[in-house]
C-alpha cells in the first residue's frame, strides 16, 4: 500500500488493540464506542491485508504479523508524541519523583552503591525503588511502570531500548586454607563442593535441583560443553552470600570477577582463575519506548553510564 493513500492515524488505534487484545477495553482506553473501534480493526486488517487478532478459546489472540508489528507501531507512536510534546525542564536538584529500577543482586553489589552516592549529591530528593527480576515482568516495563532494568538478558524484546554498561569475567573464591588452593586445577575444581550463586531474568524465580542442570548459567552451560559437571551444595541468590559461605574450607564460589575483587578483602579468602572457559557476560541496561524522551529519563540514564565509565576506568 503506498503511504499516501494509508490513514496513519489508524496507527494509534492499532498500538492500543494489540496491547489490550480486547476491542472493548480498547475503545473505552481511547474514549470511542465499541462499533467504532470495530470498524478501526476492520480497516486496519484491509491496511495490512491480515486479520491481526484472532479469536480463540483463550479471547483475542495475535496473529504472527500482529505481533512483528507491535514494537514497530510503538516505537512510531513514542516518536510522534515525543515530536509533538513540548520538552520540558529537569531540574534534578529540585525534583522529588520517584524512579523505579529492577536490578540484578550483581547490579546492586557493583553498582547502585554509586549511582546512589552522585543522587545524594545532585538530587537529594529524588527516591529510588530498587526492584528485583522477581518483582517485575517485561509487560510492567513496556508499560513504563517500571523504568528500566539493569540485569544481565539472555533475550529481551526487541522494542526495548538497551546499552552495555561493561562487561565482566568470571573468578573463583576460596579459603586458603581449602586443600585445593595450593593445587588449583580442573580436577581439583570438579572435587569441591561448589555455591552456586544468583539468579537472574524476570518473573518468580523457581528452587533449583541440582541433578538438573539446566537454566544454571554460564558457569554450568560452560562445564557441559566440556562433558563436565560440578558439585552444587548451596544455592543462593545474593551476592552479599559467596563471601561467607567460602570461609568453610570444603567450598567454592564462582562468581562474576568484579564481586570476586569486592568480596577477597578477607585475607583468609583468595582468588583464583576459573580452570576452564567460561565466556564473559554483559551488564546491560534496558528500557521501555514509552520513556526514552523523558527529560528526566534521559537524565538518569547520562548518570548511570557516566557512573559505569567511572568504574571501569578505576578497574586495577
Amino acid at each position: 500500500m503506498n503511504i499516501a493513500s494509508a490513514d496513519l492515524n489508524l496507527l494509534k488505534y492499532l498500538d492500543v488493540l494489540l496491547r489490550e487484545k480486547n476491542v472493548t477495553r480498547a475503545a473505552e482506553q481511547l474514549g470511542i464506542t465499541q462499533p467504532a473501534m470495530s470498524n478501526c480493526l476492520k480497516r486496519l486488517r484491509h491496511m495490512f491485508g491480515d486479520p491481526l487478532l484472532i479469536r480463540t478459546s483463550e479471547g483475542m489472540t495475535a496473529t504472527d504479523r500482529a505481533l512483528e508489528l507491535q514494537p514497530l507501531v510503538r516505537q512510531l507512536i513514542s516518536q510522534a508524541e515525543s515530536l509533538f510534546t513540548p520538552e520540558d525542564v529537569f531540574r534534578p536538584a529540585e525534583s522529588r519523583r520517584v524512579f523505579r529500577i529492577m536490578t540484578s543482586d550483581y547490579a546492586e553489589a557493583t553498582l547502585v552503591p554509586h549511582i546512589v552516592r552522585r543522587l545524594r549529591e545532585e538530587a537529594p530528593n529524588v527516591v529510588l525503588d530498587f526492584l528485583t527480576p522477581s518483582d517485575v515482568s517485561y509487560p510492567d516495563m513496556e508499560q513504563g511502570r517500571v523504568d528500566m532494568a539493569v540485569n544481565r538478558f539472555n533475550e529481551i524484546p526487541g522494542s526495548f531500548h538497551q546499552v552495555t554498561l561493561w562487561r565482566d569475567s568470571f573468578s573463583c573464591l576460596l579459603n586458603r586454607d581449602n586443600p585445593i588452593a595450593r593445587r588449583f586445577d580442573l580436577n581439583s575444581y570438579l572435587s569441591a563442593q561448589h555455591i552456586w550463586v544468583s539468579k537472574t531474568g524476570f518473573g518468580v524465580g523457581f528452587g533449583m535441583n541440582p541433578e538438573k542442570l539446566g537454566g544454571l548459567g554460564w558457569i554450568d552451560h560452560a562445564l557441559q560443553r566440556i562433558g563436565r559437571a560440578r558439585k552444587i551444595s548451596i544455592f543462593t541468590r545474593h551476592y552479599q552470600m559467596p563471601a561467607l559461605l567460602a570461609m568453610n574450607n570444603d567450598l567454592v564460589a564462582t562468581l562474576p570477577s568484579r564481586v570476586a575483587r569486592m568480596q577477597a578483602q578477607n585475607a583468609r579468602l583468595v582468588i583464583k582463575s576459573p580452570p576452564f572457559e567460561i565466556p564473559e557476560f554483559e551488564l546491560k541496561m534496558a528500557w521501555s519506548p514509552l520513556l526514552h524522551h523523558n527529560t528526566a529519563h534521559r537524565w538518569l540514564r547520562r548518570l548511570i553510564q557516566e557512573e559505569a565509565e567511572q568504574i571501569l576506568a578505576e578497574d586495577p
